[in-house]
């Protein structure tokens, strides 16, 4: 049985730079993945151009439990360092909105950037590999015919299962004591139900939108689908969403000042024709619709435009749910960070076990961030690895 300072398990961009920190300190590390590739996910985000961080990162940008766990490593090893590793492998990029940083180029290049540290560190990278029973006994983990005094779980949450994603990281943390905080799909889009039908059936019309579950609210563009709401805007309140909780949208800001100000402009005019002028018009027709105003304007009433406008800014709707993990961008909850050290990222009462990345129950806005989650989480633990091999 060959023996290292760490095994880690997944290829993700949590544990490419855990190996990778690690093995350039010195340690002896094999990374495990049962996928033919590493990086899937990778690959394939933002658009296969990778939004691997964000500008704004900060820990108030994170769902947690516990929302001071994430400061200790977002602040040792920062957006500006990852983005310095970018630019040293020459990797051209750009920035998007929001502080969204993307590659000029393709994905490809954060992963092959990624494989290249973990050669430097003489990393032993296997693919297509089991993971099966883990063993642990004398201080070492033995697992996939490898043995290790470092065990470190970086195989992320069930979002995207046709990537080969799964919850193994929940079982592994179960196995050994280690609670955890129920996952749910994050960043996803929402159903709606037979209430909402006409809204269903303007599929594919967006309009920029302030989107607001309870206190949280993100000024992005909505998206009506054949099932529901989806869009940035839709996404990043998803992942505060809970069942029976409402989902408000302003469509129309200063709604009132336009309505009534369209009233003195074209008196003849319904509602309907009003709405088209500023929102798409398959939309301002299921507006029309739900508002339910038929006069034309010039004989409505302020308090029955008052009515409209406070609709046009509280648009609310009642989700029956999500479209799952098929179609959550990431995974909230996981690990809980109470097992953990937010500086080593090892748990607690099992020493020698670490959890990294989407594992752990830290979940980040869209855009970025949860990468950023993933660099500064995989650095935390491979210093650790580093320092105790």
């Amino acid at each position: 049985m060959a023996d290292y300072d760490a095994i880690i398990l997944g290829a993700g961009g949590a544990g490419l730079l855990a190996a990778a920190t690690a093995g350039q300190r010195g340690a002896r590390v094999l990374l495990l993945d049962h996928a033919a590739k590493p990086g899937k996910k990778i690959l394939i985000s933002g658009g296969g151009r990778c939004n691997f961080t964000n500008l704004g990162t900060e820990a108030a940008c994170f769902l947690s439990e516990n929302p001071h766990f994430a400061k200790s490593a977002l602040r040792r090893y920062t957006q500006w360092d990852f983005l310095a590793l970018i630019e040293a492998h020459g990797i051209a990029w750009h920035e998007k909105t929001l502080g969204q940083l993307f590659c000029d180029g393709s994905a490809r290049q954060v992963v092959a950037m990624l494989l290249e540290e973990c050669a430097k560190g003489g990393v032993e990278i296997r693919l297509n590999t089991r993971i099966g029973e883990i063993d642990h006994a004398d201080g070492r983990f033995r697992v996939a015919g490898a043995s290790a005094r470092r065990l470190v779980v970086a195989t992320g949450g069930p979002s995207i299962p046709k990537m080969g994603a799964t919850g193994i990281a929940y079982d592994i943390a179960r196995r050994f004591g280690l609670a955890v905080v129920a996952p749910r799909p994050a960043l996803v889009p929402l159903t709606l139900g037979d209430g909402d039908a006409a809204f269903c059936g303007i599929a594919g019309v967006a309009c920029p939108s302030i989107a607001r579950v309870g206190d949280v609210a993100f000024a992005e563009a909505a998206l009506f689908t054949h099932r529901g709401l989806s869009g940035p805007a839709i996404l990043q309140v998803s992942s505060y969403w809970s069942p029976g909780t409402p989902v408000v949208l302003e469509v129309l800001a200063e709604a009132g000042t336009r309505l009534r100000a369209a009233r003195r402009r074209m008196p003849r005019a319904h509602l309907k024709a009003a709405l088209a002028e500023w929102l798409p018009t398959r939309l301002a027709d299921a507006l029309a619709t739900r508002i339910g105003l038929t006069r034309e304007l010039g004989n409505t009433s302020d308090a029955e435009l008052d009515r409209a406008a406070a609709m046009l800014e509280a648009l609310t709707f009642h989700p029956t749910g999500t479209e799952g993990y098929a179609k959550a961008e990431v995974t909230a909850g996981g690990v809980d960070t109470a097992a953990l050290s937010s500086k080593t990222m090892e748990a607690r009462e099992v020493p020698g076990l670490h959890v990294i990345g989407e594992a752990v129950d830290v979940t980040g806005w869209l855009g970025g961030y949860n990468f950023q989650w993933a660099w500064s989480s995989g650095v935390a633990c491979g210093e650790a690895l580093a320092a105790s091999a």
